[in-house]
């Protein structure tokens, strides 16, 4: 009950998962867009790191830019 209550004070006050106040839709996809991507690149740097592959090689002797 008391988790109901809770709920539905936060949904009267504008904190609902659908309603983004002051903001367009264009604006709240552009967002959810850029997470993804932010999410995305930072998965990826996860992995590479993981693998090893974020640093160059040091097997050769020569200088890399």
């Amino acid at each position: 009950m008391v988790v109901l209550l809770a709920a539905t004070g936060l949904l009267l006050a504008g904190c609902g998962l659908f309603d983004q106040p002051g903001k367009t839709a264009a604006e709240v996809h552009r967002e959810h867009l850029r997470t993804l991507r932010v999410n995305q690149q930072e998965m990826m740097q996860d992995i590479d790191r993981t693998l090893g592959v974020d640093q160059p090689s040091k097997l050769t002797d020569n200088k890399l830019p």
